[in-house]
This record gives C-alpha cells, sequence and structure tokens, in this order.
C-alpha cells in the first residue's frame, strides 16, 4: 500500500512539474512574440452601437476582417465550396504600418518588402484576428472611445497579438499612470 501511494505522489508531483512548465513556456512565448514581433496596425470597423462598450471591455472588429469576408464569399460563389476555413491574408504596409488589404493566400507566396502575412480566423461567421475584445479597467471607457486602430505585434508565422488601442492619428489610447 505504501508503494502505490508513494508512486501516487510521485506522478502528482511529475504531473505538477509539467503542468508549470508548460505554462510557463507559453507565458515565455507570448512575451517574447510582444518583444520582438513586428508591429502592425489595424483599422477598426464599425460593431453594433450596443456592444460597443459593454461593461469592462470594448467589442472589436477590423475593416480588414469585412474585406476577408467579402474575398472568402467571391471565392466561395467561384469555386461552390462553402465551408468557412482559416486561414493568411496578405497585407500592404503603408509608411505608418498601417495594414491595407492586397490578398488572400491559400499557399505561402513570396511577399514584397512592404507586404506582411497575417493569420486569420473564421468564428461564428465573422473573421477574427486574435481577440474580438479590448479590456480595460472598470470606469476608463471614455479613454478608449476614440479608439480606431488596434495595435498588433506580428510574430514569423503570421500569428497577430493585440497589444494596444490607438485613435486616428496612431496616438496610444489609455496610457495608464504607475
Amino acid at each position: 500500500m505504501r508503494a502505490t501511494a508513494k508512486l501516487n505522489r510521485i506522478i502528482v508531483a511529475a504531473a505538477l512539474v509539467l503542468i508549470l512548465a508548460l505554462v510557463n513556456w507559453s507565458i515565455w512565448a507570448k512575451e517574447r512574440h510582444l518583444a520582438e514581433g513586428e508591429v502592425v496596425y489595424l483599422e477598426l470597423a464599425p460593431v453594433d452601437p450596443r456592444s460597443l462598450m459593454q461593461g469592462d471591455y470594448m467589442a472589436l472588429n477590423f475593416d480588414i476582417g469585412n474585406r476577408i469576408q467579402d474575398a472568402l464569399y467571391d471565392r466561395r460563389l467561384e469555386s461552390g465550396e462553402m465551408d468557412a476555413v482559416d486561414g493568411h491574408v496578405v497585407v500592404r504596409l503603408d509608411a505608418q504600418r498601417v495594414a491595407h488589404f492586397e490578398r488572400l493566400e491559400s499557399v505561402e507566396s513570396a511577399l514584397e518588402a512592404d507586404e506582411m502575412r497575417l493569420r486569420y480566423r473564421v468564428r461564428n461567421g465573422r473573421v477574427r484576428f486574435a481577440t474580438d475584445a479590448f479590456f480595460f479597467q472598470e470606469g476608463h471607457a471614455e479613454r478608449y472611445e476614440p479608439a480606431r486602430y488596434g495595435q498588433f505585434r506580428v510574430n514569423e508565422g503570421g500569428e497577430p497579438l493585440l497589444v494596444s488601442l490607438h485613435d486616428a492619428e496612431l496616438e496610444l489610447l489609455g496610457e495608464m499612470e504607475r
């Protein structure tokens, strides 16, 4: 009986160490992504005004997501396939690093110097980039009302992570005093 209890403790301890290692690796990977990813701005698109500000978060929709949906719809009409799939979009970056839709990409091709590949996901019929909400401290909604752009950090795989919201002049919104 003692050997079984000791073995169970060893298994639990090993599982705990493995879980902690995986969580810490995930945190390290996200921190690296934020530190080393390329900066790109995606223009916000209107969302249902009733859900723009809901408590402690802002519902997000991106203009480029609407363009991707249009391109996916056109592709479905041409091919007859109605399945929505995740994929990559190629965007052209202007001088301020604002992304503009260029084309959908099904196979990785060479990119021009001012182009970038972004991964998107289709969920419930809508195109998503990393998130569809921006959370903020309770009572600070007014700081984010002028938001017109989301700043992302994009890694070499095209995975975007939302970093911050910016106004029409790309000025950072909601910077808090420390």
